[in-house]
């Protein structure tokens, strides 16, 4: 479990594709001395296991289904990457839920800067904006966002100056990829609607004008 507070921008030292999977070896100087072997670290918001420890280089096996379903696959030698530890029971929440679990893969459509912010329209498939709401939660990349605009075919985000200067999000562009997790709370009520919707309970919602 993470909070998508990012802790450190890595950087990506090389990734060695394999029959099913791949090897990533990562520049992780400040996460990496507190590290130890079995860690689930979130790297561009995909909770990966650290496997082994040489110095400040993180390294974690990616499977197929990792690589099919995240943009880890496409990552190339000297990218930059968001890391966060796994949540600690005494640390403070300070953005939401974020379970390293990546609902899709979205593109970067548009980046327009607004004052000192950016404003970010993300393209993504209605099986992921269908979770989404006006001033909820959404991570990108593993970074904990607020969603501005909920749009037919994506949706839109500001990032702070702070955020972008800390994460991948503030030198990412048009046309690149993003790692999307909607709020697994908008998921456990999206099931229960779905699940229930013929049921008593859910009848008597509609009739009093709640559904």
């Amino acid at each position: 479990m993470f909070t998508g507070l990012v802790a450190e921008m890595g950087e990506v030292l090389s990734l060695k594709k394999r029959d099913n999977g791949a090897r990533l070896f990562l520049d992780a100087k400040s996460l990496a001395p507190s590290a130890r072997l079995g860690d689930s670290i979130s790297v561009n918001g995909a909770c990966l296991t650290v496997v082994e420890i040489k110095g400040g280089t993180l390294v974690f096996d990616l499977s197929g289904e990792t690589l099919r379903s995240t943009n880890l696959g496409r990552l190339t030698t000297g990218a930059g990457v968001n890391l966060e530890p796994s949540l600690r029971l005494d640390s403070r929440l300070g953005g939401h839920f974020v379970t390293g679990h990546i609902d899709g893969v979205g593109t970067i459509r548009t980046k327009a800067r607004t004052g000192d912010a950016y404003k970010i329209v993300i393209a993504a498939d209605d099986g992921l904006t269908g979770f989404l709401v006006e001033k909820g939660s959404v991570a990108v990349d593993g970074i904990s966002l607020t969603v501005v605009d909920v749009l037919k075919d994506g949706f839109s985000v500001v990032i702070i100056p702070h955020t972008a200067s800390l994460t991948t999000i503030g030198f990412k562009g048009p046309g690149e990829t993003v790692n999307i997790e909607v709020d697994i709370l908008g998921k456990y009520v999206a099931k229960f609607l779905q699940k229930g919707k013929d049921s008593r309970f859910m009848q008597t919602l509609s009739g009093e004008g709640f559904l």
